[in-house]
């Protein structure tokens, strides 16, 4: 019994250590692939469609500050202020689907950020636990500004499509730093489901979005939003 004491207490112990490594590597080094691509990747192998990934690291600088604004507006509103938990989104959602089928969400871009880099893309508590283990560590590791930097590079906005610059370029044929927006605006739009939705070919119900999104743009300050991580 000892010696399992003493070998699961070591297995913790490097398991703690290399999410640590991991959290320190990422807040300077441009992040190659995450998680959830190589999920994707994985999955293509058992599919008849064909698969192809298109991600390209850009720093912030050259992402126009339009796409994070889109992006705080339509997903984090409370980004600056939380510490990876947004604990009145979680409460509002909590009462929501206690009377609502349409289930709503409440993970915050840095718990986005967390499980696309470092996780899969699963409903499980092990996962949700993990989820919030690492979303703690960037937090505490990381600046705002890198946060959103990360996400910003690695999210998914299609199938295949990862990060601004890819987006920007299938989508819009610009680099991230000229996007408009309405083209932002569009982008944040599909988040919610980026398999289901496309920037493309907007649905009704996407274009509404858009609409709404722009509008909170609006009322956020709009890229000074950004800016303001800066400081």
């Amino acid at each position: 019994m000892r010696r399992l004491l003493v070998g699961l207490a070591w297995g913790v112990g490097v398991f703690l250590a290399l999410n640590l490594v991991l959290v320190l590597v990422f807040r300077w080094v441009p992040v190659p692939v995450s998680g959830l691509m190589v999920q994707r990747r994985v999955e293509s192998w058992s599919s008849d469609k064909p698969y192809a990934s298109r991600h390209r690291w850009v720093p912030l600088e050259e992402i126009s500050p339009n796409l994070g604004a889109a992006v705080i507006a339509a997903e984090d509103q409370n980004f600056a202020e939380h510490f990876g938990f947004d604990w009145q989104a979680i409460e509002k959602a909590v009462q929501h689907n206690e009377k609502s089928r349409r289930k709503r969400g409440a993970s915050t871009v840095s718990q986005q950020t967390a499980k696309n880099l470092f996780l899969w893309n699963s409903r499980s508590w092990t996962r949700k636990g993990l989820e919030a283990w690492f979303t703690l560590l960037i937090e505490a590791g990381w600046s705002k500004k890198r946060i959103l930097e990360v996400y910003l590079n690695i999210v998914e906005f299609g199938d295949g499509v990862y990060g601004a610059e890819a987006a920007a370029r299938t989508y819009f044929g610009k680099p991230a730093r000229r996007l408009a927006p309405t083209e932002a605006a569009l982008l944040a739009a599909v988040l919610p489901n980026p398999r289901r939705f496309h920037a493309n070919a907007p649905s009704e119900y996407v274009r509404g979005r858009q609409a709404w999104i722009l509008n909170q743009m609006r009322m956020l300050g709009g890229a000074s939003v950004v800016k303001s991580l800066e400081s």
